[in-house]
C-alpha cells in the first residue's frame, strides 16, 4: 500500500450481559486490539458499572492508552463499549477521542461512532443557535447531543435514537450505551460494517468479525443496513423499519480497510482481494517471471493474479511489522518518512526478473515511484504495476477522506503520463465495470462513488 492520505474513520466494539462480568474492560481491550488497523490516532473504553460510566481514553494506540492502567480494565460491569479512531471530522485532539459520554437529565449516555456525517456542520450550527455548547469538533458529539435532547421527549432511548436518524446525512455505524441498554445500529445504506456475536451469555458487537474471534465470541450475523438492535435485561429487539431497498457498503472495505480474515455482509475479505487479482490477470496479462504484492492489502490480490496467470508468486517487499499503516500518519511529511522505514526489497527474489507488482490503489501517486525505484535498484529488469481497484476520480462524502479531485493522480495525469511518472513498465487498473465482481457473496450492494462519481442517495457536490 503506497503512502497516501486515505483516512479510515474508526473501529467500534461493545459487549452486553444481564449480569456483571469480571474484567469486562479486558474483553473490549482485546476487541479493540483486533480493530487497531481501523484507526491509530486514539483509543478509549467506557464501562457501565451500576449505572455509572467509567471512561478512559487518550491519543495513541490501544496498547499505549491502557499500558499502565490494568485496574481500569479489570473492573466488573455489565456493559462496555470501545473505540479506535482516525479522524474524518474534527482534528486529532484528545477532546475528539471516543467514546463520547455525557450526563444529562435522563442519566448517562455514551456513544461510539464509525463513519462521517457530512451535514454535521449544518446540524451543529442550528444547535448552537439554540444555545447548545459543544466540547469537541467531531460530528460524533453532534449525534450524541441530538439523542440526549430527543430523549427528553421520548419514553425510551431507542425511540430517541430512531427519531434523530433521519436528520443524519452520511455514514454511521453506532453503539449507544445507556445505563441499562446497549443499542447497535447501521445507516440505511450500510456504508460501514457492523456485526453481532455471542460470548457465553453476552451479546457482542464489532466493526469486523475478526475481533469477535479474538475474544472467543461466535459470529452470529451482520447488523443489517437500517437496522436498530436493542439489547437489555428484557432480551433483544430488532427494528428494520428504517431500512431501504438500496444499500451501499463502501467497496474499499474489501479492497483495503478491513482485515483479510474478516467476513463482511457474507463476503470473505481475503476472497474478495484474491478475486480482484484474478480479474486483473484476465484484464492485463503480461509476460513476467514473478508476481509480488505491496504489503499488506496487496498480497492477496497478488496471490490471485499469480494463480490466474500461472506466473510464480513470491515475496519482493518486506514490511517492518513495527511500523503502522502509513496512511494513518497525520501529515504528509510523516507519511513519507514512514514509507521509507516501512518497506525493504528482497533482492534475491527480484534480481534480473520481470516483476508484476500488485498494489491495492493509487490515490496521490507520490510514493509508488519510490517503491518501483527500490525494486529496480535491487535488480528488477521490469516492473509492471497492476492496481486492484479502479482509478480514484472523485471525493468521498462518507468517511474516507479522499483528497480533492485536483490532488488525485488519475485526474492530474493520463494513464500513460502516470505510468511514466511512477517509472512503471506498464500500468493497469481494475476495470470499473467489474469491481463489484470481487465480492459475489455479499448480501449488500456497494458504493463505488470514489471511482464512478455515482453515490447512493442525494448528496451535495464539490
Amino acid at each position: 500500500m503506497q503512502t497516501k492520505q486515505l483516512k479510515e474513520e474508526c473501529g467500534i466494539f461493545g459487549i452486553y450481559n444481564k449480569e456483571n462480568i469480571p474484567c469486562i474492560g479486558n474483553l473490549v481491550y482485546y476487541g479493540l486490539f483486533a480493530l487497531q488497523h481501523r484507526g491509530q490516532e486514539a483509543a478509549g473504553i467506557a464501562v457501565n458499572i451500576n449505572r455509572d460510566i467509567y471512561l478512559k481514553k487518550n491519543l495513541g494506540l490501544v496498547s499505549e492508552v491502557f499500558a499502565s492502567d490494568n485496574s481500569f480494565l479489570e473492573q466488573t460491569g455489565n456493559i462496555a463499549v470501545g473505540h479506535v479512531r482516525y479522524s474524518t471530522c474534527g482534528g486529532n485532539i484528545l477532546e475528539n477521542a471516543q467514546p463520547i459520554s455525557v450526563r444529562y437529565a435522563k442519566g448517562n449516555l455514551t456513544i461510539c461512532h464509525n463513519g462521517n456525517i457530512y451535514n454535521a456542520q449544518e446540524l451543529r450550527q442550528n444547535l448552537e443557535n439554540e444555545g447548545a455548547i459543544f466540547h469537541t469538533t467531531s460530528d460524533s458529539e453532534v449525534i450524541c447531543y441530538l439523542i440526549a435532547r430527543e430523549r427528553l421527549h421520548c419514553s425510551t432511548v431507542e425511540e430517541a435514537v430512531k427519531n434523530i436518524l433521519p436528520k443524519l446525512k452520511g455514514s454511521f455505524s453506532l453503539l449507544v450505551m445507556s445505563p441499562e441498554k446497549l443499542i447497535a445500529l447501521r445507516d440505511p445504506y450500510g456504508f460501514r460494517p457492523l456485526c453481532m456475536g455471542e460470548l457465553d451469555n453476552s451479546i457482542v458487537f464489532s466493526s469486523e468479525s475478526c475481533a469477535l474471534e479474538t475474544i472467543g465470541a461466535t459470529y452470529k450475523r451482520d447488523v443489517k443496513p437500517g437496522e436498530i438492535i436493542v439489547v437489555s435485561k428484557n432480551g433483544i429487539s430488532y427494528d428494520t423499519s428504517l431500512a431501504w431497498n438500496q444499500t451501499g457498503l463502501c467497496i474499499f472495505e474489501h479492497i483495503y480497510f478491513a482485515r483479510p480474515d474478516s467476513i463482511i455482509d457474507g463476503q470473505s475479505v481475503q476472497e474478495a482481494r484474491t478475486n480482484a487479482g484474478k480479474l486483473l490477470a484476465r484484464q492485463y496479462p503480461i509476460d513476467a517471471d514473478i508476481v509480488i504484492g505491496v504489503p499488506d492489502s496487496g498480497l492477496a490480490a497478488a496471490q490471485g493474479y499469480a494463480e490466474e496467470s500461472g506466473i510464480k508468486y513470491g515475496v519482493g517487499l518486506i514490511k517492518n511489522r513495527y511500523i503502522g499503516r502509513t496512511f494513518i500518519q497525520p501529515t504528509q511529511a510523516l507519511r513519507e518518512k514512514s514509507v521509507a522505514l516501512k518497506l525493504n526489497t528482497l533482492s534475491m527474489n527480484i534480481k534480473d526478473k520481470k516483476v508484476v507488482m500488485i498494489d491495492d490503489s493509487i490515490v496521490r501517486g507520490t510514493t509508488l515511484a519510490n517503491i518501483i525505484k527500490l525494486l529496480k535498484k535491487s535488480g528488477a529488469k521490469e516492473v509492471h504495476v497492476r492496481v486492484a481497484s479502479p482509478k480514484f476520480m472523485y471525493p468521498c462524502y462518507f468517511g474516507t477522506d479522499i483528497p480533492s479531485r485536483d490532488q488525485l493522480a488519475c485526474n492530474k495525469w493520463s494513464e500513460e503520463e502516470l505510468r511514466k511518472k511512477i517509472g512503471a513498465d506498464s500500468l493497469g487498473f481494475l476495470k470499473l465495470e467489474t469491481v463489484k465482481q470481487i465480492a459475489p457473496n455479499s448480501k449488500v450492494d456497494f458504493c463505488t462513488g470514489c471511482f464512478s462519481g455515482i453515490y447512493p442517495g442525494k448528496i451535495y457536490s464539490e
